[in-house]
């Protein structure tokens, strides 16, 4: 574990713009042309989240519990740096290793061998670290020659075998985590978790976004409860579950 690993948000809220449907329209604006019209469209913002301060240290496994659209999502984004806070600071010390939009990256076009590179590069890894792993993350896959072969050739199943082996093969201080992966067949499900359970136990810091309280309870040791953007409350996994389930819409 690393000691050093932290994150520190302070204050962090995260507002998007959106058009509404009449402003995006082509005949709205078709019709603005037409009539010269130069009233410009003005954007409704939404907030994603709303002055959120977070303090978690290493050795902290920490779930994010929320009914849907609460933030978890938006928040481990901004903490994997894919998103930038509108307002407040984010402080992250310790590498990232963010396991979610996996398939970021990949192009269809390309052989397995050639998305290893372009995955990992969009992870943050090092092309030595690529050249080093890329190996024992053909393995992984159990792919064989199928790797030499372009993705638009692979099964939903092949796909995921090669997604979580690069989305993986890369380990960080922190980890971050929208939901549990399970992925392929029975066989490759249990390979798949025995690695990610290595990892989160190596990493000084687990976030996890989970709907799913048995996994929680068996996984964290701290949760943060969000509403609408806020952090309603946090504390202890019984002290937040028991607020979440006794009146929130899961």
């Amino acid at each position: 574990m690393t000691p050093a690993a932290h994150i520190a948000l302070r204050n962090v809220s995260v507002t998007f713009p959106v058009l509404s449907f009449r402003d995006r329209s082509l005949r709205s604006r078709f019709v603005s042309a037409v009539t010269l019209r130069r009233k410009t469209a003005i954007p409704h913002l939404v907030s994603a989240l709303n002055d959120v301060s977070l303090d978690i240290r290493a050795g902290d496994r920490v779930a994010i519990i929320g009914a849907n659209g609460a933030g978890k999502t938006t928040l481990l984004r901004v903490l994997a740096g894919i998103y930038h806070p509108t307002s407040g600071s984010v402080n992250v010390l310790g590498r990232c290793l963010s396991l979610f939009d996996l398939s970021a990256g990949f192009d269809e076009e390309a052989t397995g061998y050639e998305n290893i590179m372009r995955r990992g590069l969009v992870i943050g890894a090092r092309r030595s670290e690529i050249d080093a792993r890329r190996a024992e993350i053909a393995e992984f896959t159990e792919l064989g020659d199928r790797l030499d072969l372009p993705l638009r050739t692979y099964s939903s199943g092949m796909m995921l075998r090669l997604i979580f082996a690069v989305a993986t093969a890369v380990e960080g201080e922190i980890v971050l985590l929208d939901e549990w992966i399970g992925v392929g067949d029975q066989q490759f499900r249990k390979k798949a978790r025995q690695r990610l359970d290595e990892i989160v136990l190596r990493a000084g810091i687990l976030v996890l976004a989970s709907h799913d309280i048995e996994l929680i309870k068996s996984t964290c040791n701290r949760a943060i409860l969000l509403e609408e953007g806020r952090v309603a409350a946090a504390g202890t996994i019984d002290e937040i579950l028991g607020r979440y389930l006794g009146g929130a819409k899961p």
